[in-house]
């Protein structure tokens, strides 16, 4: 699988990008709740994470479809990236880090789906190896959830702005380090972005990404702060959230078999239903740690599953002249505006109604995306 590859180089910048996720979402909504701000405060906060990746891929991804320079735009956006993370130890009030948070994931945010479209291009004609290389990615979120969790514990929350420094300059080194290739050129004429984009089996694939990515807000922004209010630890709150990448890495290697077999449609709507599922033991047992873990493996279909699925429907959707747009566009409606709204909002419902009917709010959420995923996502080989 290896041969002519650069496989580690392509996966050490996966393991760097997602050992920032492994800090920043488990960790930044206590930390922001130990500077004192308030679940409305903490909700609009963790949304400006995602809501800047609803812009900043699809702006990065239009200038490298026109530059061809992927790999330029990647080095660029993880240095400033850096550069503009460090404001987060020069203030701490709520429109100073709302500033700093808007700047940085602007820059860390362009990176990704431009990354995805380069390692897609290393892959040419073998695109179902894709999740070998990506598993490396859940692997530095499992290395960044415990170890960032240990370090909390024994240090206090003070740590955590400069782990996420140290893991940002990683970040910038990896990516210098990581070979460009450019999309071989395709002999047939392509039809333009929008045309491709408006098509009724695309759109409707990117409206249950959004709307699975919406059903995970109150996932990505209190989860960590729901276990500690049950009276969980640091480290176990970062052990649990470890064991559902530990599910994702494993359905990473299976990729490859289930998707021939299983078919797009089919394999997203048992996403959807277990998503639903998970919310709800979520909501109903958080006092019982058993079912969490339970819960949590089924992270394995909500992200696993549902991402290798996402990234090579795209990949066949958007060729190209369209190819980082279409990344940006799935990256942006997705893990940008889907998880932003999720966020949003249930951080307005938290202090309403609690952090269980929250949760069962994203339960429904993803049930009725499921008959939605059903409908609209056609054939049952990946493409068709």
């Amino acid at each position: 699988m290896t041969a002519g590859l650069p496989y580690w180089r392509l996966s050490n910048f996966y393991f760097f990008y997602f050992a920032i996720l492994g800090a920043l979402v488990p960790y930044w909504g206590p930390y922001l709740r130990g500077q004192g701000f308030s679940a409305a405060e903490i909700g609009e906060l963790m949304a400006i994470l995602h809501a800047t990746r609803i812009v900043a891929p699809n702006l990065w991804g239009w200038l490298a479809d026109r530059s061809g320079r992927r790999m330029f735009i990647v080095r660029l956006a993880s240095a400033v990236a850096l550069l503009t993370f460090l404001g987060v130890f020069l203030g701490s009030g709520y429109w100073w880090l709302a500033g700093v948070m808007a700047l940085f994931s602007f820059f860390w945010n362009a990176c990704l789906a431009q990354y995805e479209a380069n390692t897609m291009n290393h892959l040419q004609g073998r695109e179902q190896d894709y999740s070998r290389i990506r598993l490396w990615g859940s692997v530095g979120f499992i290395v960044a959830v415990i170890g960032v969790g240990e370090l909390i514990d024994y240090f206090g929350e003070a740590v955590l702005p400069l782990t996420i420094l140290l893991f940002f300059f990683a970040l910038t080194v990896s990516s210098f380090l990581t070979p460009e290739r450019r999309q071989e050129r395709v002999s047939r004429a392509e039809p333009g972005f929008l045309k491709v984009a408006l098509q009724p089996h695309v759109l409707g694939f990117l409206i249950v990404c959004f709307l699975l990515q919406a059903s995970h807000g109150p996932y990505y922004a209190f989860y960590s702060i729901y276990l500690q209010d049950q009276g969980y630890s640091s480290v176990l709150v970062g052990a649990l959230w470890a064991v559902g990448v530990v599910a994702e890495i494993g359905v990473f290697l299976l990729m490859h078999r289930l998707l021939p077999r299983f078919g797009a449609r089919l394999l997203m709507t048992a996403t959807l239903l277990l998503a639903a599922l998970r919310w709800w033991l979520i909501g109903e047992f958080a006092d019982l740690l058993p079912v969490l873990f339970g819960a949590q493996l089924l992270h394995a279909a909500t992200y696993g599953v549902y991402h290798a699925v996402g990234i090579q429907l795209v990949n066949r959707y958007f060729v190209g002249p369209n190819q980082g747009r279409g990344q940006a566009l799935y990256s942006s409606l997705t893990f940008g505006a889907g998880v932003a709204v999720g966020a949003l909002i249930s951080g307005y419902l938290w202090d309403v109604v609690g952090g269980e009917t929250t949760f069962y709010a994203a339960a429904v959420l993803a049930a009725v995306t499921a008959i939605i995923a059903y409908t609209q996502i056609p054939g049952r080989r990946v493409g068709d």
